[in-house]
């Protein structure tokens, strides 16, 4: 399952200076940050996929396939509050912020 990196989603920010930190791509499935290359689900032909992370991409295909985006939302919920030490509220409010923004629940 993803790890403690769930919902940790870095947006272009202001930095001191006035410099603009630079945005860290994330899995459009879950939100993971994609910042090692072991951090990218594969495709079929077992070359990185840029777009999904290892934990909900692999071989061409999504390893939940099939779930909906309120269950994807349950799911890492309970993971942020286990293993984040998240509140289940300030997780339920992260996860209902940002996963309907992702890729793959845009047509959901």
């Amino acid at each position: 399952m993803e790890r403690g990196a769930f919902m940790s989603t870095y947006l272009t920010q202001p930095q001191r200076g006035g410099k603009m930190k630079l945005q860290v791509p994330v899995c459009q499935s879950c939100g993971m940050p994609l910042q090692r290359s072991g951090d990218f689900g594969t495709n079929a032909d077992g070359r990185k996929n840029d777009e999904y992370c290892h934990f909900c991409f692999k071989d061409g295909k999504f390893v939940d396939e099939g779930i909906t985006m309120e269950q994807k939302i349950e799911k890492l919920v309970e993971l942020a509050v286990s293993q984040m030490n998240m509140t289940e509220t300030t997780a339920r409010e992260m996860a209902h912020a940002i996963i309907p923004t992702l890729k793959r629940w845009q047509d959901t």
